[in-house]
């Protein structure tokens, strides 16, 4: 299912600053504008799919008349060059399994020792390996 919601973009230099109204000011930025729309495109996605896991309401968008770029500027004391609101759009299920539950392969070399133990132990070498790597990354 297609989710759109407003964002304004703030260009500051050569970069872009993107925000969100409607998603409790919700922002990324990009070294481009290019850039800046697909890290919108990937915020908006992190969001709205935190929100669906922790069965958190998420919120109406807002028409896209009704938000105003200067608005959101003079409420953040944001100074930019240029400002203008766009829709920005994603499918989050399609995103969420092509950019955050997407498995990688990965080639390994251990003991011969060690693989013949765990294998004779029944060990998931993938699951023992996420595991290890969200504990060595401190994300547990």
């Amino acid at each position: 299912m297609l989710s759109i919601y407003p964002a304004c973009f703030f260009k500051e230099g050569n970069s872009y600053s993107v925000i969100f109204p409607d998603l409790n000011y919700l922002a990324t930025c990009g070294d481009s504008l290019e850039d800046a729309m697909a890290m919108a495109v990937d915020c908006l996605a992190g969001y709205l799919k935190w929100c669906h896991d922790d069965k958190d309401p998420v919120p109406t968008p807002s028409p896209l008349s009704s938000v105003s770029p200067q608005a959101v500027a003079s409420e953040l004391d944001i100074e930019c060059d240029e400002a203008f609101v766009n829709m920005v759009s994603v499918d989050v299920e399609a995103y969420a399994k092509e950019h955050f539950n997407k498995s990688v392969k990965k080639t390994l070399t251990i003991p011969a020792w060690l693989n013949k133990m765990a294998l004779e132990q029944g060990i998931n070498f993938s699951q023992t390996l996420q595991e290890a790597l969200l504990s060595k990354i401190n994300a547990t």
